[in-house]
């Protein structure tokens, strides 16, 4: 590692994390260059909804290599981008009643989200965007701006302006309903609060501590968005593409947000692609308004159709996904109780989080785990919470053995 040391910049994260030598993956196994196994309960940060190395979506991808399609392409046409916009139109959008058309931003979930709130801005004419206390929106400038996190937003040097935060659901106590809360200081012309432009919202926040809001709440919110003129926009860059079991973060609540954002595991196989679907109504851009060389990558796209393809014709996975999530969800508030339910479990399907209330106690969990053999990380105000996103697909024993070693190394950690 000393050669990463010596010539990598002070901003790298995981590999100080994780210090070792990864040279292989697949499913939910990543090896190091000496042979050794690691259980990985990380899956690149949400990305590998599918797992390593996915072999069915791999196969797709090796067949468009081999057949010198185009790769790159800026944005346009080719067969590889109507099959994936049929194909999600068709297998994701329709089955939902859902009607949007696809933006290809950049490649990255913040470009995604600074695409969002710059046409939001461009539709209404306003400035304001309302983010929520423990939001993590990206940390490119107006998506850092969105992001409540201190940490991250000292580190900008410049100033994030345009944004007002507002307590997310749960942050007051449960006998506050923020929902509305808000409702009032939006409606109230002497609050001194800008009308907003957008409303920005995760269903469930990741980095911000595995919170999730209740459905009553977020339609609450789509409701204030509506009142006030704003768009009400979804960020499902962590939580999309079935990591709270259904396709969407936002399905259990029947919403309809006027853009959603999604990226991460959108490809299905860890490559760079970020969408916004947004209605026909608010599609106010003009003809190269906002571009981007890397929009709408075709390997990434030719990925995206075949996850689709392999896993969402159906409902059999979406309903595994919630199986399992459930299963995982249980064995970890049996791990809190057996330490007198000191520990908060929370999450939805398999986005899950064990609170640790203090960071000490979940770094050196996560330290002594990763000594063990597993990839966990922390999130959280202050890094306190153990964040389990494991694979989609993980077989049960493999999942077994991963949560034996977190319980193993929580108890030699407390």
């Amino acid at each position: 590692m000393q050669a990463f040391e010596a010539m990598e910049s002070n901003v790298r994260l995981y590999s100080r994390s994780f210090p070792t030598f990864f040279s292989q993956a697949h499913g939910s196994i990543m090896l190091t260059e000496d042979g050794r196994k690691f259980i990985d309960f990380l899956s690149g940060a949400g990305a590998l909804n599918y797992g390593h190395n996915n072999h069915e979506i791999k196969a797709a991808m090796t067949d468009y290599l081999s057949s010198d399609a185009v790769v790159h392409g800026l944005d346009m046409a080719t067969p590889a981008k109507l099959e994936f916009m049929e194909t999600f139109d068709s297998v994701i959008l329709r089955k939902r009643g859902l009607k949007y058309r696809f933006q290809f931003t950049g490649p990255t979930g913040s470009n995604a989200v600074e695409a969002a709130l710059k046409l939001a801005r461009k539709v209404t004419g306003r400035q304001n965007i309302i983010s929520f206390t423990n939001g993590y929106h990206g940390l490119s400038l107006a998506a850092l701006a969105a992001t409540g996190n201190r940490f991250h937003r000292k580190a900008s040097a410049a100033s994030l302006s345009g944004v007002t935060f507002m307590p997310y659901d749960g942050y007051l106590g449960p006998y506050v309903d923020t929902a509305e809360y808000i409702r009032k200081l939006l409606l109230d012309k002497s609050s001194g609060i800008d009308s907003p432009a957008a409303i920005l919202v995760e269903s469930v926040q990741g980095e911000g501590g595995i919170n999730v809001a209740h459905k009553e709440w977020l339609q609450s919110i789509q409701a204030v968005a509506r009142d006030v003129d704003a768009l009400f926009i979804v960020d499902d860059v962590q939580m999309g593409c079935g990591r709270t079991g259904e396709f969407f973060s936002f399905e259990f609540a029947g919403l309809l947000p006027d853009i959603v954002v999604l990226s991460k595991s959108l490809s299905g196989y860890g490559l760079p692609l970020s969408v916004l679907l947004i209605k026909e109504e608010v599609d106010a851009w003009e003809p190269g308004e906002h571009t981007g060389t890397f929009r709408g990558n075709n390997l990434a796209l030719v990925c995206a159709t075949a996850a689709l393809n392999i896993y969402w014709r159906e409902q059999t996975f979406s309903q595994g996904v919630l199986r399992i999530g459930e299963l995982l969800r249980r064995r970890l508030e049996a791990i809190s109780l057996k330490h007198g339910n000191s520990f908060a479990v929370r999450g939805r399907g398999m986005a899950l989080g064990f609170d640790c209330e203090r960071a000490e106690i979940a770094e050196a969990t996560a330290r002594t785990a990763f000594g063990k053999g597993l990839i966990v990380e922390r999130c959280g105000p202050i890094d306190q919470v153990i964040k389990f996103l494991p694979a989609l697909t993980i077989d049960s024993e493999t999942m077994t053995q991963g949560l034996e070693i977190f319980e193993a190394s929580l108890g030699e950690s407390l």
